[in-house]
């Protein structure tokens, strides 16, 4: 499998079939991020749109790129933050969110505890302070530590600690 930077560096070269490769690898980790943060499939259609074209803008600047998602997901993050700075769809989200569907189960009494588990988990993640939610978020998108800082732009401890506090966070949330 080619690596996302030989294929950016490709695209750089003006190589179309790198950036259709790109975007097929990145078009749905990249929406479910991007649809947790805003709630809306347009919204999030159009941040991913928007970042990709960011692909295409000023490749020169961007040649010493270290990581490639890395780089996407901060793109797509700095995006949907000026979104949500702009059109405070805040409240509109979390309520969104609540209405997600369930996760099926093979028998009904394990699908409701899938369902308690699921709605505890949302529950939780909603009581989350701003900074550790979209950390879960992104964690949840499959980022790496080394590549939550570099999105966050904190030191890799301050993402060690931020997951620790997070996780004891959830725990409580949930066994409550």
């Amino acid at each position: 499998m080619v690596s996302d930077e030989s294929l950016y560096e490709r695209l750089l070269l003006g190589d179309l079939a790198a950036f259709d490769a790109l975007y097929e690898r990145y078009e749905r980790p990249l929406f479910a991020f991007v649809y947790k943060q805003l709630s809306d499939a347009r919204e999030a259609e159009d941040v991913i749109h928007d970042a990709f074209l960011g692909l295409l803008k000023d490749g020169q600047v961007r040649r010493s790129l270290h990581s490639f998602r890395a780089w996407l997901y901060q793109s797509a993050r700095n995006l949907c933050l000026n979104r949500v700075r702009s059109s405070r769809r805040e409240a509109r989200a979390l309520e969104v969110e609540a209405r997600g569907e369930p996760v099926a189960a093979a028998h009904p009494e394990a699908e409701l505890q899938q369902r308690q588990l699921v709605q505890s988990v949302r529950v939780a993640v909603e009581k989350l302070p701003a900074p550790l939610s979209e950390l879960y978020h992104l964690r949840a998108s499959g980022l790496s530590y080394d590549e939550l800082a570099h999105v966050l732009q904190v030191p890799i401890g301050t993402v060690k600690s931020r997951m620790h506090e997070m996780v004891n966070r959830l725990r409580e949330g949930v066994a409550t």
